[in-house]
């Protein structure tokens, strides 16, 4: 039996939700918000006061250190990677590359995803300065070089023979650095020329800006050693822009309690599904940890007789939409606002409609998102003088009951939701709709609304089966978030879906699923030899990622019989894409293998 307080988080774009079991066994959530500067700096800290406070009868006053002899663990998900990258509010950094590739993020692979756009709008790039380094290394036998100049020559980490085309001078990277330093940039990413395989070059920059006093160094060779460049230095890039506003934020939430959370099991959910320390938490690996939690939470909890199901996870900012078959569905290369990340991830389709997603009469037609009244200042009902929103619409049809919503609004923090404010903001638009000459009840006015937001919502459903060749309407939709239920129906009947599944947790069931989920740690390494001809090595360095695994895991606390293994194989034919393939399944050409370890702590 339990003895502590063991508490899951998810802390959204605009609530934070917080699921909790007691030591009688008893299980209990709550839900803030995830903004209120007047009434607190941080909404899980805050949380996790009022529930200990609650429960323990003792006082914990608000403003003082949390003291932590009650809890057990903390699992949380945040969106702070997510906002932080959508909204390009990250770290100031610097891009160290080879030299005569400055620009090559930017020219990036040349796609365009919107092909009849007029205007092309090339993505913000994440690095404020870029710094050339005069370093080369190459295949040996790729060109002529080689047999007219004599080069040293070196052993990649998968075997193939390197050439060192330039040697590095150390005095010349610090005084590139230095420069950098003195414009206060205090976070470098360092992407090399075939350094997935060789990553000696990174590990010497990386050692001279340590020791000049950059705080945070992304090498790619670490982030993610996998071939082509692009999309590895995105990764990098996005790794240092965004791992010191989680470190950051990390920091501000341990000094919420006694002793910085020393002693105390905290765990971050990760991209893929997986938790992990919170000193391991980076940039690169969480940018869908809420969405991810959501995920584990319908995967381990829908009851769906054999049907796949599609989550259905509504909250208010956005809406994420995913699919479960009986195993988690990964990605391992997504585009990201305009970035190419190269990370295992969750298959997760997200869609800028939620129950703060702004609603406005424009040009004659009803526009809902992509703008979010967020949770500060919120929906009009939120009393903070707040926009007009999807909530607005539910709360206007009788769809949202305010007794039943948690009251938390009003300068006291322990008031219902406002319907009149709401229904007045409606009767303003309903003035501008009939301007434009039609005469709309408010009624129609909202429900209009939510069937433009319906629409959008579907897109994305729609996107991750029909267009993979699924029947949608073979699929149990599993309903949560906390505005799922008001638009579940609507969304099933538009898309023939005949069951809904709603978890006793629907509200809160990322926060539920964080407390379902395993711990994982991951291994891999790039190898260029044939499959077939390659069984024996294969199995040799599978073997040596696995005790890596189970050491990590093991220093965790960890015994190998809690432990098991996940193997893959991103395997990439001569003219093909990589794809993801099950070792053992009989395929031919490199592959680029990935080790995963999962612990089953629920």
């Amino acid at each position: 039996m339990e003895t502590k307080y063991n508490f899951a988080i998810d802390r959204g774009g605009t609530f934070t939700d917080i699921y909790v079991r007691c030591p009688t066994g008893r299980e209990r959530s709550i839900k803030l918000l995830s903004v209120d500067p007047e009434n607190y700096s941080d909404a899980p800290t805050e949380g996790i006061r009022r529930i200990l406070e609650e429960e323990t009868g003792v006082s914990y006053p608000r403003g003082v250190p949390v003291e932590t002899s009650k809890i057990g663990w903390i699992r949380m998900g945040t969106t702070v990677a997510t906002n932080a990258l959508l909204e390009r509010k990250g770290e100031k950094m610097a891009l160290v590359i080879t030299d005569g590739f400055e620009d090559l993020l930017y020219i990036g692979n040349q796609s365009r995803p919107k092909i009849f756009d007029l205007k092309i709008q090339m993505p913000e790039m994440l690095y404020s300065e870029v710094v050339s380094i005069n370093e080369r290394v190459i295949l040996k036998g790729d060109s002529q070089i080689d047999e007219e100049r004599s080069l040293r020559e070196v052993t990649a980490a998968n075997g193939e023979q390197l050439l060192i085309l330039k040697e590095l001078d150390i005095s010349e990277v610090r005084s590139k650095l230095n420069k950098v330093y003195s414009n206060g940039i205090r976070s470098l990413a360092i992407v090399f020329m075939h350094s997935y395989i060789y990553d000696d070059h990174e590990k010497k920059i990386a050692a001279v800006a340590r020791e000049i006093g950059f705080t945070h160094v992304s090498m790619s060779s670490e982030i993610m050693p996998m071939v082509r460049i692009v999309p590895r230095g995105d990764t990098a890039s996005a790794d240092a822009y965004l791992t010191p506003a989680i470190s950051s934020y990390l920091r501000g939430f341990s000094r919420g309690f006694k002793d910085n959370l020393q002693g105390i099991q905290v765990m971050f959910m990760q991209s893929d599904g997986g938790l992990t320390p919170m000193d391991t938490f980076t940039g690169s690996r969480a940018i869908v940890s809420g969405p991810a939690g959501g995920v584990v939470g319908y995967a381990k909890t829908t009851q769906s007789e054999g049907q796949p199901v599609i989550g259905f996870d509504m909250g208010g900012t956005s809406t994420d939409v995913s699919r479960y078959a009986g195993s988690f569905e990964h990605v391992f290369e997504s585009t990201i606002s305009g970035l190419s990340i190269q990370a295992p991830q969750l298959d997760i389709n997200t869609v800028a409609a939620g129950g703060g997603s702004a609603l406005q009469f424009r040009a004659g037609l009803f526009v809902v998102g992509p703008e979010s009244a967020g949770a500060h200042p919120g929906p009009v009902c939120y009393r903070k003088g707040g926009y007009l929103a999807v909530t607005d619409a539910n709360l206007a049809l009788g769809r949202i009951l305010p007794e039943y919503f948690p009251k938390i609004f009003g300068e006291s923090e322990d008031q219902p939701l406002d319907l009149e404010a709401s229904r007045l903001k409606f009767k303003e638009v309903q003035n501008q709709v009939k301007e434009s000459g039609k005469i709309m009840s408010l009624e129609e006015l909202a429900m209009g609304f939510l069937e433009v937001a319906n629409e959008a919502m579907c897109r994305p459903i729609r996107e991750i089966t029909q267009a993979k060749g699924y029947d949608t309407s073979k699929h149990v939709l599993a309903c949560f978030g906390g505005a799922g239920g008001q638009h579940a129906c609507a969304i099933a009947k538009t898309l023939g879906m005949k069951n809904i599944f709603i978890h006793r947790y629907a509200g809160i069931l990322s926060a539920y699923g964080m407390a379902l989920a395993d711990v994982v740690h991951e291994e891999q390494e790039p190898c260029s030899k044939p499959y077939e001809d390659s069984f024996d090595h294969i199995d040799q360095r599978l073997e040596t990622l696995k005790k890596k695994c189970r050491q990590v895991l093991q220093n965790q606390g960890f015994s190998p019989n809690q432990m098991t293994m996940e193997v893959y194989l991103n395997y990439l034919h001569k003219a093909l894409n990589r794809v993801p393939a099950p070792h053992g399944q009989h395929q031919q050409g490199p592959y680029h293998k990935q080790k995963e370890c999962q612990h089953n702590g629920g």
